[in-house]
């Protein structure tokens, strides 16, 4: 299978990643699709946000089956270049047949390009996890969630959050925070799976994402305080203590196999 991986990001936002020694985005996310893919795919990255001319010389957007959208630190409602320039790879990627997976930016690309619409969450922040996201009776029933339990944790870091959502739209999964946590919906030839949550990311990871952004975690009052920061950024970065693991907090995203699972059953569907 060859799958289309598109990196939301800004140059600068992965060089960040870069300067700390972490890993961008889009190479989490390849590492990740690799990993639970139960057959051989191709992955080709593109950086529209970036690039001019995104698409590598001699490759077509009909040579793909499938495409997953990363984060980015862009907000949709801002229409620059770079975000204009994916909403328009969107709509020309509705126009072919394909199975589509956006995480947070992602979605939110995939929603405004359907006609609907984003704004800033007026619950503020999500980040680190998302808590307590629930299952409607459309996502206990729907594919994605295969073999996922009802309600879960989850890895995330948004601002925004769709506010009308592309019509016909199946809501898959909410949380107190988000009424739109998960999505699926249909547009022309293409069939759409969209979180607003991180399902690639992992703990490791994450534990450098809380460094790197530690005084807007303070700010925006995400831990009470630093100390508190500082053991969940532990509890990442050693996630094999067990002490950790049989905590109902952490154990959906400390298991990776548990956490990823969206992205598993997204990638084995109709394979």
């Amino acid at each position: 299978m060859n799958i289309l991986l598109v990196d939301g990001n800004e140059k600068e936002a992965s060089d960040r990643y870069k300067r700390l020694g972490m890993e961008t985005q889009y190479e989490v996310y390849e590492k990740v699709l690799k990993k639970n893919s139960k057959s051989d795919i191709n992955i080709t990255t593109i950086h529209p946000a970036i690039h001019e001319e995104y698409l590598p010389l001699g490759v077509n957007l009909d040579d793909f089956e499938a495409i997953a959208w990363t984060g980015s630190l862009l907000n949709i409602y801002d229409q620059t270049k770079p975000i204009i320039k994916q909403i328009e790879l969107a709509k020309e990627l509705f126009k072919r047949k394909n199975k589509i997976f956006g995480s947070c930016w992602g979605l939110q690309v995939l929603v405004t390009a359907a006609g609907g619409k984003v704004r800033n969450n007026p619950n503020g922040l999500e980040a680190i996890l998302a808590r307590n996201i629930k299952l409607s009776d459309d996502g206990i029933n729907h594919k994605m969630y295969k073999n996922k339990q009802k309600s879960f944790n989850a890895f995330c870091w948004h601002y925004d959050e769709a506010e009308t959502l592309p019509k016909d739209t199946l809501i898959l999964a909410s949380n107190e925070k988000s009424k739109f946590q998960s999505i699926s919906f249909n547009f022309n030839q293409s069939t759409i799976w969209a979180v607003q949550y991180h399902p690639e990311f992992n703990p490791k990871w994450m534990a450098g994402l809380i460094e790197q952004r530690k005084e807007i975690l303070l700010e925006n009052n995400i831990y009470e305080k630093l100390s508190d920061l500082e053991k969940e950024k532990k509890i990442f970065e050693n996630q094999s203590t067990s002490e950790f693991i049989n905590n109902s907090l952490y154990n959906d995203v400390l298991n990776e196999k548990i956490h990823s699972l969206e992205l598993t059953n997204w990638l084995n569907l109709n394979n």
